[in-house]
């Protein structure tokens, strides 16, 4: 897909009250995600207004902080929740059933019911999956952290889990977040926090790379963090150590920026530039974790001028992606209210997705998807889906 100059999108906030319409596709496809059947009316979803080969994609919400609170898992148990994940996504990404507390909470034993459910899923829907995660520093189990375990041991652990977790989704998952969040904000590498750095040295991330591709040689292997939105000291080390790695050849294939904003701080406006400049290096980027936080007053509701401000914000952030060639995986961290992490973590913050606790479509909804509308519009007008060459993003 080739950068356009966007047309400005109307925000409306009577768009609120427009109902939500559709079922998921249920047909197996094998070439990736396609618009469900029903995605050609006036109230299309995301997915089908998104140019050829660009996915929109969202966090299947489970696991995490769902666990203590007082609905059954959404996944599992909320169908009309089900239904609007797959009606209006071609991208999944779990937000907990990977990590590694959910998926191997013993040494000796592997969980993969959640995982394995979700990506028949998107098999299901026509969705492509981003895995989420394999190197990091939170969200370990307790007989890993405290364990007593040699140098060996532990890279044997890590080169074992890498292995059979990518290996048993081979061919199913088209992004891994390989090593999530390595660098502090100062750009230095968190030595004390993530175990495998601190045990085992620098190394075991170019390593942790090698052991993904060798699982799954075609999957796209990515560094993803916060606060890496703009050029600053942290996606600086980033840069830096992707440059180092290309040169050792290790396979390293993309970076991403997962965009977790508030609206009480500015909007990162150097976001293309910072992408652009990975892409420039040959790797594709993405956005991966995207949510905009509001500052609202318990037992209120947020202004229109709130919804306006974060609207701008979701779109702001989409035009980024688009306008970098290698920009080709957009992922929203939830999309309802109703199932957010933002208010367990952050008081007093809030109603930070695109859709209510009750699934009804907000302002941010429409930015994004007359955004995509734009962007498909462009593509076909310049040699994309319908012209002779085309769309550069097209897999």
């Amino acid at each position: 897909m080739r950068p356009f100059r966007f047309a400005t999108v109307a925000l409306a906030t009577a768009a609120l009250a427009l109902p939500l319409l559709g079922g998921s596709a249920s047909a197996a496809s094998p070439a990736g995600p396609k618009a469900p059947p029903h995605a050609h009316g006036s109230h299309a979803p995301l997915r089908a207004a998104a140019p050829e080969g660009f996915v929109i994609g969202t966090a299947v919400a489970g696991g995490g902080h769902h666990l203590e609170q007082d609905y059954p898992d959404p996944f599992t148990y909320d169908k009309e929740y089900r239904k609007v994940l797959g009606r209006e996504f071609s991208s999944v990404s779990p937000e907990n059933q990977m990590k590694w507390d959910y998926i191997h909470p013993e040494r000796d034993r592997y969980d993969f019911k959640q995982a394995d459910a979700i990506v028949e899923f998107a098999r299901k829907n026509h969705q492509v999956v981003r895995g989420h995660t394999l190197l990091w520093h939170s969200q370990n189990p307790a007989w890993l952290e405290e364990g007593d375990f040699t140098k060996a041991e532990l890279r044997g652990i890590l080169r074992e889990h890498i292995t059979k977790v990518v290996g048993r989704y081979k061919g199913k998952i088209q992004q891994w977040d390989v090593a999530n969040e390595i660098f502090d904000d100062q750009g230095n590498l968190r030595t004390q926090e993530n175990i495998w750095i601190r045990e085992l040295g620098p190394e075991i991330v170019a390593d942790a790379f090698r052991w993904a591709h060798k699982a799954d040689p075609k999957a796209k292997l990515f560094f993803n963090d916060f606060n890496v939105e703009s050029v600053n000291a942290k996606s600086d080390a980033y840069y830096a150590l992707v440059k180092d790695l290309l040169k050792q050849r290790v396979p390293v294939h993309g970076f991403s920026v997962q965009g977790h904003l508030s609206t009480r701080y500015g909007f990162p406006g150097d976001l293309a530039d910072n992408l652009h400049r990975f892409d420039a290096l040959g790797l594709e980027t993405a956005v991966t974790e995207l949510d905009v936080r509001m500052d609202v007053p318990e037992g209120s509701l947020p202004t229109p001028a709130q919804e306006k401000q974060q609207a701008e914000y979701y779109q702001r952030m989409l035009e980024a992606c688009l306008d970098v060639e290698g920009c080709n995986s957009f992922t929203i961290w939830g999309f309802t209210d109703k199932y957010s992490w933002v208010p367990v973590f952050f008081e007093g913050e809030g109603f930070a997705t695109v859709m209510t606790e009750d699934f009804d479509r907000k302002p941010a909804y429409y930015a994004l998807r007359d955004t995509l509308k734009d962007a498909r519009h462009d593509d076909c007008g310049k040699g994309g889906p319908k012209g002779p060459k085309g769309p550069k993003h097209k897999h």
